[in-house]
């Protein structure tokens, strides 16, 4: 009832220009009765037709609905054997498999609600419930066991001199305006409005979610948010398996111990039937059955909520379940969301199977759409009268009415007056928000974009140095072999990352490496090699080959407390799953003010120049698509003495901040060993002493530079690639007698804005190698910023074409070289 007067308030609000979001869950408050079927502290990612739920998710929080029933299975372990639940797969004969909308017999407790004797009137008729009011006893069937198990909360048993049972309907409980169902709705009319006190987003955004009542907010329901369920599922398993999902790592510089859900937890993730097409969708299908196959556990209960259109699209006829239902190792089952009784019978079976086994499965609840898509939305141009009918007869609202008169729980006119006094007080509270405060300056929107407390972060790699040195140094002493690598003598900058990500490891214990090839191969350059052999298979592991799964495992491991950090093999594979940074990733702390977050360091292998091996895909050279990620750090490092601190400095920041990093690895300097000549073993370094972390510490958007001669003359600015071709050009430069300054940005978001300026204002004469594309190239933001801060001295770019990169030495026709920068500083000092 609430979450429909909601729907009405909002297109109430939007018709004087004070409500700014009118989708609305008309015809899909049936899945309150899946919150009914589940547990508060069970966490769930909601479609935006979740109004019902979130309602009484609210008031099961608050105490005012029991929670969906223990599993008494639960607490004996995840159940049978695999090979025996397999058979209650798609296609078998298990319990659920296969069952009807409705479904048939179930076993699983339930309020089962003994039907009357006689028939009751009809909801539609208030006049016919004068016989038989709230309070009056109705004639009952003999209660049985089964029936005595079920009864409604508050109903009371009399039993006659003839040892007949009758049941007393309980009264509805009276309205109260300060009840949880109000509180709820003040949080959803906030979001309408954009009020900056709403709960999650703040204003930003209108979503579902609130941390107490453990709902995550999904900014796109377009199923974009399903990889996520899945690596939350995951997660959770891992950690419930690991110390009875105990946990304990740093935030804040405080040590934290357990995982934010309980370990029976299961995970729920809803979303529209017109979603299943989506390629996220199947991409998270195709892991959680992947991985259950494989003999993982993944608790995830996914709900399609079926009203048979997307906006205009109609799901063909069937299409919905039969692909539901073929999805390998994700167990199916269905019900009519129009009717709350049967709804809530399957829900339960459904959530009681997922928490016993920790296996996937999916709910298709079937739905109807009410009131359009969306408030502009004109149905009765693609929809015939008798549709919108149909539809109209199946109201969910009307048939928990029926039911409730039916039951002897109430009259039509007691709950036509609930109605009307519910939306009344959804008025009120609806004209109390439009007073509410909404942002008021770009300050306010950005302040929980993606805080930054680097003084923390400085901090926190300070105190890992003096774990390293104190209470792990054994630990480290025997991850080592005893040969730490400050003794092993100078490094590549593939072994100096391999070597941060072995004391990140041994450093934060929800840490777990992971992506395609990175176990047992120890990556396809052997950076990650011999650290699954370190820290086992539960923390390196091998993802199958799809990045949108290897990010969704990471935005869920991170939600859930974990400190991810995922490699993405090569930068152009990337693009197949930049949403997960851009929509998930990025906008986690956005849109829930720092409730929740997902701190993750990916790692991805990236840049031109390899030799004798690529083309395009291996050899990608666009960073584009990153720079413009609101709050995303981008770091790319060149030299393994930069490497190691960066690394540490993106795991700190993440454990700290919840930062999201991208961190690029140019794959052409992961083995150099030489800058100037052959044998000269100049680009290897040092991998710092653990006593030297503190002082060496790189802070996020802070350049290193190189002076070569009198540095006087010309500031070259560059990163990745670029260093090493820019400092031999400056060699050759002093040999003309000409002093170069060379800044390694170091990161590309942000740009180290200070260093630029300092270093350009130094020498008046800058030029830009930018080893990307001229158009949409990091250069671009370099000379942006030289502008905005009012340099006036003279300034020119070398940068990559914009081309693709060709197959062998056709490559060099369109990426930057020594030479071509050599060239670029004599043109520029020619001016």
């Amino acid at each position: 009832m609430t979450s429909r007067l909601l729907d009405l308030a909002g297109r109430w609000l939007r018709g004087f220009g004070e409500g700014y979001y009118t989708i609305g869950s008309a015809g899909h408050e049936g899945n309150a009765a899946l919150a009914a079927a589940l547990r508060p502290t069970d966490p769930a990612l909601l479609h935006y037709r979740s109004g019902a739920f979130y309602c009484l998710r609210a008031a099961q929080a608050a105490g005012g609905v029991p929670a969906g029933a223990p599993d008494p299975a639960t607490d004996a372990g995840p159940g049978p054997d695999r090979t025996t639940a397999a058979q209650d797969g798609p296609g078998g004969d298990g319990a659920g498999a296969g069952l009807p909308a409705g479904g048939g017999d179930d076993p699983t407790p339930g309020p089962r609600i003994p039907e009357p004797r006689t028939a009751a009137p009809d909801v539609s008729d208030p006049n016919g419930h004068e016989d038989a009011g709230p309070d009056a006893v109705t004639a009952r069937p003999a209660l049985d066991a089964a029936d005595a198990a079920s009864l409604p909360l508050g109903a009371a048993v009399v039993v006659d001199t003839a040892g007949e049972a009758t049941v007393d309907a309980p009264p509805l409980p009276a309205p109260d305006p300060d009840d949880a169902y109000a509180e709820a709705a003040r949080d959803v009319l906030r979001g309408m409005v954009a009020s900056a006190r709403e709960p999650i987003a703040g204003g930003r955004h209108k979503v579902f979610g609130r941390a107490d009542l453990a709902v995550i907010p999904t900014t796109s329901t377009i199923a974009s948010h399903l990889p996520r369920a899945v690596g939350m599922g995951l997660a959770l398993e891992r950690l419930r398996r690991v110390g009875n999902g105990r946990q304990v790592g740093q935030v804040d510089g405080e040590t934290t111990v357990g995982a934010p859900w309980p370990p029976d937890a299961i995970v729920v993730c809803s979303f529209g039937d017109a979603s299943v097409n989506h390629a996220t969708a199947t991409a998270a299908f195709n892991t959680a059955g992947w991985y259950d196959h494989s003999g993982l556990r993944i608790p995830v209960l996914f709900v399609c909520e079926d009203n048979g259109l997307g906006i205009s699209v109609r799901s063909p006829q069937g299409w919905v379940e039969a692909t539901l239902r073929a999805k390998p190792g994700i167990r199916y089952f269905a019900a009519d969301g129009t009717d709350p009784v049967k709804a809530y019978r399957v829900a339960a079976e459904a959530a009681a199977w997922v928490r016993r086994q920790r296996r996937p499965a999916v709910l298709h609840l079937r739905t109807v759409r009410l009131m359009g898509h969306a408030g502009a939305d004109a149905e009765t141009a693609y929809r015939s009268p008798a549709e919108l009918a149909a539809d109209a007869a199946r109201d969910p609202l009307l048939a928990t009415a029926r039911t409730l008169v039916e039951a002897g729980f109430a009259g039509g006119e007691e709950l036509l007056a609930r109605y009307d006094e519910r939306g009344w007080q959804i008025r009120r509270i609806a004209e109390e928000v439009l007073d509410e405060p909404k942002l008021a300056s770009p300050a306010e929107v950005v302040a929980e974009l993606a805080p930054r407390r680097p003084v923390r972060v400085s901090r926190s790699v300070a105190d890992a140095a003096d774990r390293a040195a104190g209470p792990g140094a054994g630990a480290r002493a025997a991850a080592f072999g005893g040969r730490p690598p400050e003794s092993a003598g100078p490094l590549t900058l593939a072994q100096s990352i391999n070597a941060a990500l072995a004391d990140g490891m041994l450093d934060h214990p929800g840490m777990a490496v992971f992506g395609e090839d990175v176990a047992a191969k120890g990556g396809v350059y052997g950076v990650t090699k011999g650290l699954r052999d370190k820290f086992g298979a539960a923390r390196v592991f091998d993802t199958l080959l799809d990045e949108t799964s290897v990010l969704g495992l990471a935005l869920g491991a991170g939600v859930a407390g974990m400190l991810p950090v995922p490699e993405i093999q090569y930068l152009a594979y990337l693009h197949n799953a930049e949403d997960q940074l851009r929509g998930e990733a990025a906008t986690m702390r956005f849109f829930s003010q720092g409730a929740f977050r997902n701190p993750m360091v990916v790692r991805v292998a990236g840049l031109a120049y390899q030799e004798g091996f690529g083309g395009h895909f291996h050899n990608d050279n666009s960073l584009a698509v990153l720079r413009d990620v609101p709050g995303l750090v981008i770091a790319v490092p060149a030299r393994p003495d930069d490497a190691a601190p960066m690394l540490r400095t993106c795991l700190a920041a993440a454990a700290v901040d919840g930062t999201v990093s991208v961190f690029v690895e140019p794959i052409a300097l992961y083995h150099t060993r030489d800058l100037y000549t052959e044998g000269d073993g100049e680009w290897l370094a040092e991998y710092a002493p653990r006593g030297a972390w503190g002082a060496g510490h790189v802070p996020v958007g802070r350049a290193r530079v190189y002076g070569v001669g009198s540095a006087e003359d010309v500031t070259i600015i560059t990163f990745g690639n670029g260093v090493r071709m820019s400092l031999r050009a400056a060699a050759t430069l002093a040999d003309e007698g000409i002093g170069t300054r060379v800044v390694d940005l170091r990161w590309i978001a942000p740009l180290p804005v200070a260093d630029i300026i300092r270093e350009a204002s130094a020498t008046g004469r800058v030029l830009v190698v930018d080893e990307t594309r001229r158009s949409g190239g990091v250069g671009e933001g370099v000379i942006a910023a030289l502008v905005d801060a009012g340099y006036v001295g003279a300034a020119r770019r070398v940068a990559g074409l914009d081309s693709f990169v060709p197959l062998g030495p056709a490559a060099r026709q369109v990426l930057v070289s020594a030479e071509a920068i050599t060239q670029g500083a004599r043109t520029l000092l020619a001016r």
